[in-house]
Formats: C-alpha cells, structure tokens, sequence
C-alpha cells in the first residue's frame, strides 16, 4: 500500500485455530483435541488471548458430545472453555464436525445423516446463544474424498458416487444445522470452508484436470444453491443417488455462506503426468482410464507463479462475490519455512485486498500442533508437528510462530533474519525434473555463525542450514580462534551474525585425562569468551555439552535441573563451562547430548562397530554403561528451532531411549546384517547416564533414528 493511503475497510485479522479432527477409523476414533493434549489444558486458551488473537474457530465437535445417544449431551467440557474465551473477549467460530462421519449412529451415508446434525445443531445453539458464527461441517468435499474416495476414513470406500452422496449429505447437514441455530440466533452466520488447490496435468490429462477443478468448486456450488439442472454435476449426483428433495432443498440458497474460508496447503495444488517414469518412487494411481502420477504443482517449473493462495482467493471471489477468509494456515516443516510461508500467505491477502477482494481474515492454524497429519492420520506413528505452541512439555511453549502471531495480530510483521531467506517452495532444487542448487545469497544477507568446520556437529550444521535456506558461516580456527578473545571479536564485527552456535571443542574424552589444559581451554574458557562476547552484542548464543557432567549413579534418567557430577577431565570441563556461560549470559542456549552418531562422517562408535565386523574383528562394548545416543540430523534440526524460538537455558537433546553400549553394538549388526558373535562385553563400573528432559521431548526415538541412520550412512561398508 502506497504511503499516506489509508484503506477504508478494517485491516485484515489475525485468527487463531485448535485442530480439533474426530476421525473414525474402522471402529476407532482419533481426536485431535486429546492427542495434543489440549483437552486437558485450560491454560492454553489464556495463551491464545496473549498472541491477540481475538476471533477462533473452536469445536464443539458432535462425536465428543454425544458419542453414542443422540439425547445424551456432555457440555461439561466445552462449558468452561467456552465460557474462559468468552471472558477472555475471545470471538468464537463453533464448529459441529471436523473431517468427521459423526458418531457411532450415523455416517456419510446415512440419508439422515442431515436431520440428525440438525437437531444436535439446534441443542448447542441453544446452549451457546452468544456464538454468532458457525462451521457446522468443515471440508465438506476433502472430507468426502478422503472417506469415500480415497477410503482413508470410515466408511473407507472407494467410489465417485458414494463420494457424491457423502458430499451431499454433508450440505445437507450444513443446511438443517443452520437452519436449526438460526431458529435460536436469527443473525448467525454461516462460514463454510474448503481446500479449493487447482489441478493441472499433461495434455492427455486435460479431461481428468478439468474434472477436478469443476468439482473443487461442488461443496460451495450445493451450499450457494447453484447446483440445478444445467450444471455440470446435477446429472452425476442425481446418478449417485442424491435425492432430488434433497438438491431441490439445497437450490434454496438458505446454506449460502456468508463467508468462505479457503484453507490452503502447499500440497494442496496439484501437476497429473501420465508419464510415470519421469518421477522415480513417486506414487502412480489411476482413474480407471489412464494411469499417472499425482504430483505437488508447486514443485513443477512450468507453474511457477501460477500456484499459491493469492491466484486461488482471486478466482474464489470472482465465481462467488462472498467476503473470504484464509481459514487455516500451516506448514508441517522447519521453523523458518512455517514462518516463510505464514508471511507469504499473509502478503497474499493483503495484495488481493488491495485489488478489490474482501478478505477478512487469516487463521493461524494447528496453534497447539497436529499428530500424525502426515499420514492422513491412518497410522499411529506419535509424528507431531509444531504449530504456535510446541506442548511436547506438557505446557504450551511460544515458538518462533507465536512470536510472528503476535506481530500480526498488531500490524506488523516479525523481523527475522531468517525470514529474508527463499524459501523451499521458490528454490530451484524444489522441481521434480531440473532441479539446480539454490545460490547462497538467496538465502539471507545475516548469517548464522558455526564454529567448529572440522568436527562432526559444525560439518553437519552447515549441511542442513544449506538444506534448510539458511545463510551461514562454518568457522575453523584459523578464521576464529575460540580462546582468543580478540580472534572472536574481529570475526563477530566481520562477519555480524544474528547468532552464534558453538560446535568447536576438545572430544578425545580419554585424552583429556592427559592433556586438561588443552580440555579446559577449548571446552570452558572458549565458550565462555564465546558468550561473552555474544552478550555484549546482543547476539544469541547456543553451545553443547555432555552427558558426562554426571555419574551415572542417580538410578534413572538424567533431568535438566539435576546437579551435575562429573568423574573425569572432560566432564568437568563441559559443566564448569555451563556455569561459566549461563553466570555470564542466562539467555544463552546449552544442548547436553549424549553418544552421537551421524550419517556424513566415520568418527562414531556405530560406523567403528561395523566396519570392524566387515573386517571380521572383536568389537568390545560395555553392558553396564547406560547411554541415550542421538543422530546428528535430529540433533542439527531441533537445536535450530530451539534456537529461532528464542529459548534459553540448559536442554536435553537425546533420541528417546536408552541402551547399554554392547546392546548398541548388537543393534547396528542386526540392521547390517553382520554376525555379532564377536561382539564382546567388556563389563566395567555401572552407570546410566541416559538424558531424560523436563522440557519437553522433541527428538523422536532412537529405534527411527538407527534405522535412518543405516538408510543414509555415507560411510558405512556396504
């Protein structure tokens, strides 16, 4: 916008969402609500008053309240939440059925799927007069695929008219549940939403493209009453069994939302190529005429440009002329990507408003995370992805998208570093076929500081921070000597990075016996100058340390706040340092991790364990010692979020799990198929330095990690 121009509509909102999915699964149901553990925080609605947030769309989901009687209601819960965002001048959006089939006594197929949801619409209106707006089925169609096409959800079918009929009921509902909440709130209005990605294809698909993108559209075209005779899917429902009372109601128009939400995904678009052999390992499926491939559209370089929310908001304003709203927005992927692409969807809707299309709002979404949304949730697989809050703690801790949440909800947008960098979706190795490396100055003129070039964790930080878009500078020592202090200061004035992670240090733990000076020296006082200097400069500041400031001898896991121990040189040497760094700078970042072991270089137990028993040599590891290895790449990845969250302190990063180093042993023989008869006990004193954490577990566990570690060892004898 033009300085001195003031817009004279209201400025575009901040909104927030809890993912609230109740999906039945064969004869089990998943709920979002309980697997985040947002059902038992009431807390967490204070924090979504303290981003701004003053608008939500909140569930009073059908399965959770009347699981298995119609007229068997259980407010309790959503009284007292609903009643703290009322006194928190929060704004809710009730939403009745989130991508569900609603409880055990009906379904998408139920032909009264429609009257049932209206009457339970009506007992909540009446219970919750003040909510003004409602959501009575959110993703309409995208649920209907997915039950009824797709068979991911129940009823689990695979068929375009049982897809059909589903879709149908669900508008159905949509209309007697507004119906019914307007008896009760004449003035409720209505907000529908639906993923509206477009679809393109090769030309020998263009008839398969075509079908999608006219149906994207059928969700809104029943609910608006535009489905008649002459559109292109009245024959088709009718076909399907759609009653005709049923799409006569509908063309009433009475369901006509009165806002759209779009929720829009970076998968959400999508490229059809009958040409299978051109994307090796890529899925292919059929329509029952062609085979072909289904491919993420943003990752094809003849659509570049063409995909994204600002082209799909234009022509959602153009069929329909309805104020819109951007209903979800999240991003399943590193910290800096979920901030590029919440500023990136953001801007879009600003420019679009500046053109003419009434969006209202932009709904920061999953702001307590998501489980298992990779897989559609069909598999209990524990993955969870971060949203505003990460509550893996048990609370909720504000992440680098809380942060950039509360900047919107002010008018402004958050001012990172890392948020000048290209993101994934725009870098050129995103394409499936021609892909090139991204320049390093696409990505970001600040860069992050590693010292430490030659050993296993700098190498590995500047590996991902390439992958992530991240800019960054690996130091060695003769570019920055750690305990020369005047060596730190001129490369922090060089080289003014936003923060400064300390990879560099002395490792030979039994050498350190023999040479303690040098120990102390790079293990202790460098990171202390390290932090000093940081402190000075405002500059955030990250080092590691060990499980080896303790003794092993506390008979369970070790937690951050437990006194430390140490039994030798190096030890010692870690936990003075911890001391030292956090007396001179208690914002500073210190990682205790334990035993690690990567895919890109030889220098770990798992590689020595291998390539001796390829050699056909003894391998000798204790039973008795106690350890919680962790691999590399989860390591990098969640200390760089830690990091851009902002948070201080000493954490443990460790894969979960524990294991003595003779049973490590015998778990990489196993995944390599050695023989492990030579594997030998070497037994000595008893210790169990495992790394457990009081601050929230947010390295997945060790059995994945060692399984991914096999799949892309750079160096393992093969």
């Amino acid at each position: 916008m033009k300085e001195g121009h003031e817009r004279s509509t209201p400025p575009l909102e901040l909104w927030g969402g809890v993912e609230c999915t109740v999906v039945r699964l064969g004869d089990q149901y998943r709920d979002q609500v309980v697997e985040t553990g947002h059902s038992v925080r009431l807390a967490d609605l204070d924090a979504i008053a303290e981003l701004g947030i003053r608008t939500v769309r909140y569930p009073i989901v059908w399965e959770r309240v009347a699981p298995d009687d119609p007229d068997k209601l259980d407010f309790a819960w959503h009284d007292e939440r609903l009643r703290r965002l009322r006194d928190l001048g929060i704004r809710v959006i009730g939403g009745l059925v989130h991508h569900g089939s609603g409880p055990r006594y009906t379904s998408l197929l139920d032909p009264d799927f429609g009257d049932k949801l209206g009457r339970y619409a009506a007992k909540v209106a009446e219970r919750y007069p003040w909510i003004d707006q409602w959501t009575p089925v959110n993703e309409p169609l995208t649920t209907a695929r997915f039950a009824c096409m797709y068979g991911h959800w129940y009823p689990h079918r695979h068929s375009l008219n049982e897809t059909l009929l589903a879709l149908a009921n669900e508008c159905n509902g949509s209309l007697q549940a507004m119906r019914a909440i307007r008896k009760v709130i004449p003035h409720a209005r209505h907000v529908t939403t639906e993923d509206l990605g477009k679809t393109w294809s090769t030309p020998a698909l263009a008839y398969q493209a075509n079908h999608e993108n006219e149906r994207r559209w059928l969700s809104l075209d029943l609910l608006a009453g535009r489905v008649d005779a002459d559109h292109g899917f009245y024959t088709p429902l009718r076909k399907a069994g759609v009653p005709d009372a049923l799409l006569d109601d509908l063309r009433s128009g009475e369901a006509t939302p009165d806002l759209i939400g779009i929720n829009h995904y970076l998968t959400s678009e999508r490229y059809l190529d009958q040409r299978a052999g051109r994307y090796p390992g890529e899925p292919v499926g059929t329509n029952g005429r062609q085979k072909y491939v289904d491919l993420e559209a943003v990752r094809m370089p003849r659509l570049a440009g063409l995909t994204g929310p600002a082209a799909r908001l234009r022509e959602a304003w153009e069929r329909y002329g309805i104020p819109l709203a951007i209903t979800e927005v999240h991003h399943g992927c590193t910290r800096e990507e979920q901030l590029r692409w919440l500023h990136e969807v953001w801007a879009a809707a600003e420019t679009v408003r500046d053109e003419g299309v009434d969006v209202r709002a932009v709904t920061l979404w999953s702001l307590f995370g998501n489980v298992d949304w990779r897989s559609l949730l069909t598999l209990r697989e524990g993955i969870y992805d971060v949203g505003a809050f990460d509550t893996r703690g048990g609370g909720t801790r504000p992440t680098l998208i809380a942060k950039a949440a509360a900047a919107l909800a002010k008018g402004s947008m958050l001012q990172h570093p890392v948020g000048a960098g290209m993101p994934w979706w725009k870098r050129p190795e995103r394409f499936y076929i021609g892909s090139e490396p991204c320049p390093p100055e696409r990505f970001g003129s600040q860069p992050l500081l590693v010292t430490g070039a030659t050993g296993t964790l700098g190498q590995a930080f500047a590996r991902i921070c390439t992958r992530r878009g991240l800019a960054h500078r690996v130091t060695d020592r003769a570019a920055l000597d750690i305990t020369d202090a005047a060596s730190i200061a001129n490369a922090l004035d060089r080289l003014r990075p936003w923060a400064v992670v300390n990879t560099a240090g002395f490792v030979r733990v039994p050498e350190a016996e023999h040479q303690p000076d040098d120990c102390f020296a790079i293990n202790t006082t460098g990171p202390e100058l390290l932090a000093a200097a940081c402190h000075r400069r405002g500059i955030p500041f990250v080092t590691f340390s060990s499980d080896l400031v303790f003794d092993g001898k506390l008979g369970r896991a070790y937690l951050e706040p437990d006194p430390t121990s140490p039994t030798c040189v190096y030890g010692e040497s870690k936990a003075l340092a911890e001391d030292r760094v956090l007396e001179i700078d208690p914002r500073a970042l210190i990682v205790r991790t334990s035993a690690f072991f990567g895919p890109w270089d030889p220098h770990n137990f798992l590689h020595h364990t291998v390539a001796a028993l390829s050699r056909g040599e003894e391998v000798h590891a204790s039973g008795n010692a106690i350890v919680s290895p962790t691999y590399v790449p989860d390591l990098v990845h969640a200390t760089l979020d830690l990091l851009l969250d902002g948070e201080r302190g000493i954490w443990h990063l460790a894969n979960v799990g524990s294991i003595s180093w003779h049973d490590l042993a015998h778990e990489i023989a196993g995944r390599t198929n050695l023989c492990p008869k030579k594997i030998r006990d070497s037994g000595g004193d008893r210790a169990n330095n495992t790394l457990g954490t009081n601050r929230g577990q947010i390295l997945r566990p060790l059995t994945a990690a060692l399984d991914d570690y096999v799949r892309y060892a750079e160096t393992l004898p093969r």
